[in-house]
């Protein structure tokens, strides 16, 4: 496996160039890559994905273009509970991770979530040109790269390289553009406070502004180095279940400590809504049996969402993880 040597050597590097046109036995070989940085890390990067740079720069931009719009524009495309659209800043708090302390302060960041597939099937859009099939082109293209993977996935797992295909039918995705402006954190204050994601995998493009820290098993907070035009990618809290926590899934944070404004516009990639998520075959045995009961992924994904937007969703936030 390929490693970034930088100070910390830990996150392995994948390149997906033998995926262009996949054999079983490239698929196997990354398989295997897979499997280390998701037993042993919980993040990986991918290079040679597949997707234009140049669109990623743009949705960048978009971004940008986006939280600069007047704060009553915004409002009128504000996230509900059936709708993605626009969380103001200070919107959401970490209550769904256990690991985001015992002091819970609204996060500080804005955020536009736009949501493919899953239980939330409509999306409330900026009256900005272009807005639209930019992010629709983008998300079609990061999912791409996102169902290449499954295969690799299921060899990692010891399973048939078709395994989870019937899962992934109208998969559920949000991509979240993410502003983190610039503040004076207090002690308890975060751009986004320590948590782990919900879903499969995120997928998180190469940022010019830095501020994401990660805390791999054994490790103290650490920041990612640096990799032109890679996405740093992370394994979630449903493949971390439906693993039986055989992989990963790694705490992380963000601060804007720069001078300057930070966007982020990660890729959430996740099942079918109705998929059923319980310990995968390979993942158990008499010494080890299932550690959590069968869960639909969408039943999980409101559970994660009510929690950390309960002023949003209406849903209390104290409701403990099913």
């Amino acid at each position: 496996m390929t490693l970034l040597r930088s100070e910390t050597e830990l996150i392995p590097v994948l390149d997906l160039r033998p995926l262009a046109e996949p054999t079983p036995d490239a698929i196997d070989h990354l398989g295997a890559e897979l499997r280390r940085a998701l037993e042993d890390v919980g993040f990986f990067f991918i290079v040679n994905h597949g997707v234009d740079w140049d669109e990623v720069e743009a949705i960048y931009e978009a971004a940008r273009a986006l939280h600069a719009l007047p704060v009553d524009t915004l409002q009128t495309i504000a996230m509900s509970k059936e709708k993605g659209g626009y969380l103001g800043f200070g919107g959401g708090t970490s209550y769904a991770s256990e690991i985001a302390g015992e002091i819970r302060t609204p996060n500080l960041n804005a955020a536009y979530f736009a949501h493919i597939g899953g239980y939330r099937q409509e999306n409330q859009w900026p009256p900005l040109d272009g807005f639209r099939p930019l992010i629709e082109g983008y998300i079609g293209h990061a999912l791409e790269i996102a169902n290449r993977l499954l295969p690799v996935l299921a060899s990692s797992l010891e399973l048939p390289h078709d395994h989870f295909r019937s899962s992934f039918v109208d998969p559920s995705c949000t991509l979240r553009m993410s502003h983190y402006p610039v503040v004076d954190y207090g002690e308890h204050d975060w751009g986004l406070a320590p948590h782990t994601d919900s879903s499969i995998f995120t997928f998180l493009p190469a940022n010019d502004v830095p501020g994401l820290e990660i805390r791999p098993a054994g490790h103290d907070w650490i920041v990612p180095p640096a990799l032109a035009q890679s996405y740093l990618v992370n394994s979630g809290d449903m493949l971390k279940r439906w693993t039986n926590n055989r992989f990963r899934s790694t705490a992380h944070r963000a601060r804007n400590a720069s001078s300057r404004d930070r966007y982020a516009i990660p890729f959430f990639f996740g099942a079918r809504d109705n998929a059923v998520i319980e310990a995968l075959p390979t993942c158990v045995s008499p010494e080890n049996p299932a550690k959590a009961e069968p869960i639909t992924y969408g039943d999980y994904q409101r559970w994660f969402i009510n929690r950390n937007y309960a002023k949003i969703t209406g849903e209390r936030a104290n409701e403990t993880a099913p």
